[in-house]
C-alpha cells in the first residue's frame, strides 16, 4: 500500500493537476488579493527590495508575511513527513493536501480587500507545502508553484536530445515543457475565474487537490509497479 500511494504520488497526472493549482493561486493572490505573488517569492523579494529602495516602510510587512509563511509552510510539512511518512493508512502527502484544502476552503469566505495580509500569507503557506511534498514525477526532479526551474530543465533536456538523440531525453524534455504549458493554464482559467468569482475563485483550487487526494489512493498498473520496483 505504502509503495502504491508513493508512485502514484508522482505520477505525471498529479504533476499536471498541482501545476494548474499552482498557476492558478498565483494569479488568484494578484488579481484578488492586492498584488501579491503566492508562489514565486523571488517577486515578493524583489518588490520588498524595491519599496526598501523607496522608504516605503508601511509595504514592508505586506510583502514580508508571505516569504515567511512560505518558510512556515516548509517546515510544518517537513514534520509531517517525519512524523507520518510510517504511517499505515493515508500516505503523509495526503496529510498535507487535506491540510491544504482546509486553508483554502476557509479563504474562500474571506471578503476581498479583508485582511488580504493574513489571506497572501496563508496562500503562501499553502503553496510551499505543495512545493515541498510533491517534488518528483516519474523520477525526475520539478515544481508545480514556479517555472524557472522547470524550464531549465526541460531546456537542458532538450540539449541533451538534440546532441545525443536520447529518446528518454526528449520525452522529459517534453514533460517538463508540459508543466509549464498547464501552469500557464491555470494561470489564464485563474485570470478568467477570479475576476468573476473574486474571493470564491479559489474553490476550483480545493477541486482539484480532492481530486488529487483521490488519485493518490489509486494503485498503479502493474507494468508500473514492475518498473518503479527495478528502479527503486
Amino acid at each position: 500500500m505504502k509503495f502504491q500511494l508513493e508512485k502514484a504520488s508522482e505520477s505525471y497526472l498529479v504533476g499536471v493537476l498541482l501545476a494548474i493549482a499552482g498557476g492558478y493561486l498565483d494569479v488568484y493572490t494578484y488579481v484578488c488579493r492586492g498584488g501579491v505573488f503566492a508562489n514565486a517569492q523571488t517577486g515578493n523579494i524583489v518588490l520588498l527590495g524595491i519599496n526598501v529602495a523607496d522608504q516605503n516602510w508601511s509595504k514592508l510587512l505586506f510583502y514580508m508575511y508571505p516569504i515567511l509563511a512560505f518558510m512556515a509552510g516548509i517546515l510544518i510539512t517537513e514534520f509531517v513527513r517525519r512524523k507520518y511518512r510510517f504511517h499505515q493508512g493515508l500516505h503523509w502527502r495526503q496529510i498535507v493536501i487535506v491540510l491544504e484544502f482546509l486553508v483554502l476552503w476557509v479563504i474562500a469566505f474571506v471578503p476581498s480587500g479583508v485582511s488580504d495580509d493574513a489571506v497572501n500569507s496563508a496562500v503562501s503557506f499553502v503553496c510551499s507545502m505543495q512545493v515541498e511534498s510533491f517534488r518528483r514525477f516519474n523520477g525526475s526532479a520539478y515544481a508545480t508553484t514556479m517555472c524557472t526551474g522547470n524550464l531549465r530543465s526541460a531546456t537542458e533536456q532538450l540539449f541533451l536530445y538534440n546532441t545525443t538523440r536520447d529518446k528518454t531525453a526528449r520525452n522529459k524534455s517534453l514533460q517538463y515543457y508540459g508543466i509549464i504549458i498547464f501552469f500557464i493554464l491555470g494561470a489564464v482559467l485563474g485570470t478568467m475565474i477570479t475576476r468573476v468569482f473574486l474571493e470564491r475563485s479559489v474553490l476550483i483550487v480545493c477541486l482539484l487537490l480532492l481530486v488529487v487526494f483521490v488519485i493518490l489512493f489509486i494503485p498503479p498498473s502493474p507494468e508500473e509497479a514492475e518498473k518503479s520496483r527495478k528502479t527503486l
